[in-house]
């Protein structure tokens, strides 16, 4: 399993439509709903050692709106410090709704 830190931009308007699991209903999403859904997934799958959400730069300024963006870490070895140096990124500029859901984020990201 490798750590993920997501980062939403709150500074970026528009709306996205899809569920937040695969299988649920649609639903509007906008940056700050985006940001609370992956705190959710991310506690009810209980991976708060390997993923974070971050109001951050998410790389499409000027792009439609919301943007989010991946930064993967390697998730070390049990009882040393984390490395932090990114090893891969991914990138949601303009794409989220061509997601079949939100949590596909976290899902397409964790696992090396």
């Amino acid at each position: 399993m490798r750590r993920l830190v997501i980062s939403v931009c709150q500074r970026e308007r528009g709306i996205v439509r899809l569920p937040i699991e695969r299988g649920g209903r649609v639903r509007r999403l906008d940056a700050t709903a985006i940001a609370q859904y992956l705190e959710q997934l991310i506690a009810r799958r209980k991976l708060w050692d390997y993923v974070r959400v971050s109001d951050a730069c998410a790389g499409g300024c000027g792009m439609p709106g919301p943007n989010v963006s991946v930064t993967i870490y390697p998730a070390g070895r049990r009882g040393e410090t984390p490395d932090h140096v990114a090893v891969a990124w991914k990138s949601y500029v303009a794409s989220l709704d061509r997601l079949d859901c939100l949590a596909r984020i976290i899902d397409e990201n964790v696992r090396g």
